[in-house]
């Protein structure tokens, strides 16, 4: 089969809100690579997108028959196998959630609808990601699958600086262009990954399991704990510790940033700062948009979830669990509240709403600094979001 198409599951795509309005479930980074591209990896094809309409642009759907997979599912050897083996119109599950499809016709294909097909179980260990902690609880886990998927057979680069010193250095890979000056990598609890043309300047402490992607920076004196990942030209400075930034986003000054996930083109102001441990040390609550309300994540650490294109002035102070939508801008004293809805202009003294012309202002100016263009396709996506989450600010309605 040489065609492949990662399908958003309904389900699964509303409890990873806020990051599914703009990507699909797939396009989710966990580990080192996205979700899609380790399955370009283990299938050595390009696949293609089944997702919401308003994203199919920028995310296309490949034409003809195709295995579906289910895009929350990070592959493993065996379960490629159970894909490649199945026959057309036969569905692979695991309990109650469908895995992959073996379909004729793509066009017409709904996950919900598969139950007539002749279903095989499948019964060895896998991994979905099916709520937004997932991205950072099994971070580490997909760190280490994918270095060996990335680097098995491949020689690392050697580091050359005198002052930086390397704690089991079998397991640190250092890619093409990467500067490293006067740090300190320890790779006794797993390995770090170092991506081409990154930096890490002096007095960096790194443990891993660790990523840093291609183009970022880890700045002087920063403090990278383990089960971090470092998405694509990305700044990273301060402490953080077992969270994901996605790419294009910076956190570059001191500050803590823990058991988080950022997407991309966020910016944490200085000295800003989440928590993720309740006084009491009770589990944490998040808000989940799929009953519109607190859920309960059964972890005793959580922290910040900010969604694309948001942004904290300095010295702002996240409680545990905070949610932060799409295209926020928070600043000011206090707490802010745990849900900050999309599209949310302010902070603990009450929000107003960021509209689109001044939002797509400051994105175009962002995007510019990394070379790239706020075109038609990303102004249409945020155009549907801002539509999409007009509901939950409720500041509009009381106005």
């Amino acid at each position: 089969m040489d065609n492949l198409i990662l399908f958003d599951d309904p389900a699964i795509r509303g409890a990873l809100l806020p990051f599914t309005f703009t990507r699909p479930v797939a396009d989710i980074r966990v580990g080192i690579l996205k979700i899609s591209e380790k399955w370009e990896r283990y299938s050595g094809v390009k696949p293609g997108y089944l997702t919401q309409e308003y994203l199919s642009v920028k995310f296309p759907k490949n034409e003809g028959p195709a295995l579906m997979i289910n895009g929350a599912l990070c592959p493993n050897s065996k379960l490629w196998e159970s894909i490649q083996a199945l026959n057309p119109g036969e569905a692979l599950y695991f309990q109650n959630i469908l895995l992959a499809v073996h379909a004729d016709q793509p066009s017409g294909f709904q996950p919900e609808k598969t139950k007539s097909l002749s279903q095989i179980e499948f019964k060895d260990e896998l991994l979905v990601i099916q709520k937004s902690w997932h991205i950072f609880q099994f971070n580490g886990e997909q760190i280490r699958a994918d270095y060996k998927l990335l680097t098995e057979g491949r020689t690392s680069q050697k580091c050359t600086d005198p002052h930086t010193v390397l704690y089991n250095e079998a397991d640190i890979f250092i890619e093409e262009g990467a500067k490293i000056k006067a740090a300190v990598l320890n790779a006794e609890g797993g390995p770090i990954y170092i991506g081409k043309n990154t930096e890490i300047q002096e007095g960096s402490l790194i443990r891993g399991p660790f990523a840093l992607c291609e183009g970022s920076t880890v700045n002087m004196g920063a403090k990278m704990r383990g089960d971090t990942t470092i998405g694509p030209y990305c700044k990273v400075g301060g402490e953080v510790s077992n969270s994901v930034i996605f790419g294009y986003s910076n956190k570059g000054h001191e500050g803590f940033l823990g058991n988080a996930v950022l997407g991309e083109w966020c910016n944490m102001g200085a000295d800003s700062n989440n928590s993720n441990l309740k006084n009491n040390y009770a589990q944490v609550k998040i808000w989940d948009y799929t009953k519109g309300g607190f859920t309960n994540t059964g972890l005793q650490f959580c922290g910040l979830m900010m969604g694309d294109h948001s942004k904290c002035g300095i010295n702002t102070m996240f409680n545990t669990g905070t949610v932060v939508g799409v295209g926020a801008n928070i600043f000011g004293d206090g707490f802010p509240r745990n849900f900050i809805p999309s599209f949310a202009w302010g902070g603990a003294a009450g929000f107003s709403t960021f509209q689109v012309r001044k939002f797509e202002e400051t994105a175009i100016a962002v995007m510019k600094r990394r070379g790239m263009d706020y075109d038609e396709v990303e102004k249409e996506i945020i155009q549907k979001v801002f539509e999409l989450t007009r509901h939950y600010r409720i500041w509009d309605k009381e106005a």
